[in-house]
């Protein structure tokens, strides 16, 4: 790979990889190790790289990946035995703190934000590239490996989800 086409890479889209990577594990310092190995896995997989995809989707691709094998490392580390860990049941919820920008959000998307934590990873996954990535259905399914069906099904079983929890909570706050 050549220096230029990785800085590029790099320059282009560094921070919208990350930002994907403090939604998922909530935890800046864990982001970063994560984004190391995104782009270890950039620069030995790059030959590779066919352009079928664009090469936004095919880093979001990347970075899915490794924070899918992440959540594996660390819940195979917490059970201490080598169950699958089941990444469409199980719940991402962050240990670490939200990221920076959570200071100056509004008490509603702090609330979102909290509830979406309560999501299956693959809910996670598709609610944070489509509305905080701006991906469209179409990249998404290609980030994922997903057909567009399963993305608009598990969108649209996520937005049902974080509805019913965030009425919940404003009935609880309103009692």
């Amino acid at each position: 790979m050549d220096d230029s086409v990785f800085h590029r890479l790099y320059e282009q889209y560094h921070q919208d990889i990350f930002n994907f990577l403090i939604y998922l594990t909530g935890d800046r310092t864990q982001s970063e190790d994560l984004m190391h190995e995104v782009y270890i896995r950039v620069l030995r997989a790059y030959s590779g790289f066919e352009g079928k995809s664009s090469e936004k989707t095919w880093l979001f691709s990347i970075a899915k990946n490794v924070a899918i094998d992440h959540f594996r490392k660390k819940s195979v580390r917490q059970k201490h035995h080598f169950d699958k860990f089941d990444w469409e049941q199980s719940e991402l919820v962050s240990g670490g703190s939200t990221p920076d920008e959570l200071l100056s959000l509004n008490e509603d998307m702090k609330q979102l934000l909290s509830v979406l934590n309560t999501c299956t990873g693959d809910q996670k996954m598709v609610i944070v590239l489509r509305y905080f990535q701006e991906l469209s259905i179409a990249e998404t399914a290609e980030t994922l490996g997903w057909t567009e069906g399963k993305v608009k099904t598990t969108q649209h079983r996520a937005i049902k989800a974080l509805q019913k929890k965030m009425n919940a909570l404003s009935e609880e706050g309103g009692s």
